[in-house]
């Protein structure tokens, strides 16, 4: 098993010599890859175009690159410009976003997602290849049969013609969609002790493809939290749990509240929804069951968190990545350092 960073996105309380501080020392550490986020603020592709000019050997990658945010073609534009500018370090995450941000931000209707995602991920490819970019498909239509337009590949050579490509996905549907196109998934929420019926619909889908799931990066995004009491610990990760759970798109399109059902925790993420919407986040947050943040956490000290990464590894998770839930700059760099040493301690590291 490998170690990720998850920068996440630009907030009010971070800066960007912050995350390019914890992308170097991630790095220096031998993290195999630094993931950035996009919502509706700063976007993932400048800002780890700007970490790949000042880092060596780390990937780059976006966790990811909303699919409603640009056509397919810009999308290879910018995945084969990177991975350019990089020296072939650049992995491409893509995710639908929610109906929220979708239709609200990007005025793009969120319908049938499968479907759409499946479309652009055939088209990055082709253009990626540097393959004459001619598509038929129900969302996208290249070149538009009406017009002008022909059908035109890269213009230049890009060091790779493929470049690796991962699905955030929460459902089945999409697990399965991820196992047969993507190369990887990009996790949320992700416990050990749940991850069966995940990896069952990821392996159905590289089984369409002809592949076995050897070979496929399982990657979950894992909050982490160093310190002598779990209990303390889990009270930082309380308000992100919280705002997934209970505020991250509607009262009936939120896949992380239907991920938390699924896991056993109905009831829980229920009164967590209904509370959140009500505009009591500080009592969702109570809401939030602690063995619920412990499973889907790395949180105590480090001996803890070495034994949780044996159930990580034994799961099937390829490449762990952590998101830092630290007060500042110096915190963060330590976390990295402990968290590389749970890895040594664990016997699980490549």
């Amino acid at each position: 098993m490998r170690l990720g960073l998850n920068l996440g996105y630009q907030t009010a309380w971070s800066t960007p010599a912050d995350h390019l501080a914890l992308a170097q020392e991630a790095d220096r550490l031998g993290y195999s890859v630094v993931w950035a986020a996009e919502a509706y603020g700063s976007d993932s592709p400048s800002t780890l175009a700007w970490i790949a000019g000042q880092t060596q050997r780390i990937d780059v990658g976006s966790a990811v690159m909303q699919i409603p945010a640009r056509t397919p073609a810009a999308t290879a534009m910018t995945a084969a410009t990177i991975d350019a500018l990089s020296g072939g370090r650049f992995r491409l995450g893509l995710g639908v976003s929610g109906p929220q941000v979708s239709e609200g931000w990007h005025g793009v209707r969120f319908a049938k997602p499968l479907g759409r995602t499946r479309e652009f991920v055939d088209i990055v490819k082709l253009a990626v290849a540097r393959k004459e970019v001619a598509y038929d498909g129900e969302h996208y239509t290249l070149p538009l049969p009406d017009g002008p337009g022909k059908a035109l590949r890269l213009s230049f050579h890009p060091p790779r013609e493929h470049i690796p490509i991962y699905l955030a996905a929460v459902g089945p549907k999409n697990l399965e969609l991820a196992g047969e196109i993507a190369d990887g998934w990009l996790a949320v929420f992700y416990a050990p002790e749940f991850a069966d019926e995940h990896l069952a619909a990821v392996t159905a889908g590289r089984a369409k493809a002809g592949k076995e799931l050897a070979g496929f990066d399982v990657v979950p995004s894992v909050p982490v939290v160093i310190g002598d009491d779990v209990a303390s610990c889990a009270e930082l990760v309380r308000w992100y749990a919280a705002l997934y759970v209970g505020g991250m798109g509607s009262r009936t399109q939120n896949f992380y509240n239907q991920l938390a059902t699924r896991m056993g925790y109905g009831d829980a993420a229920r009164e967590v929804q209904d509370l959140y919407l009500a505009k009591r986040q500080r009592d969702a947050a109570a809401a939030v069951p602690m063995e619920f943040i412990d499973r889907t956490s790395l949180l105590g000290p480090k001996e803890r968190i070495a034994e949780r990464m044996r159930e990580y590894a034994a799961s099937g998770v390829t490449t762990l990545s952590v998101t830092l839930f630290v007060a500042d700059r110096d915190s963060g760099v330590q976390t990295l350092r402990t968290v590389a040493e749970a890895l040594d301690l664990s016997g699980v590291g490549e």
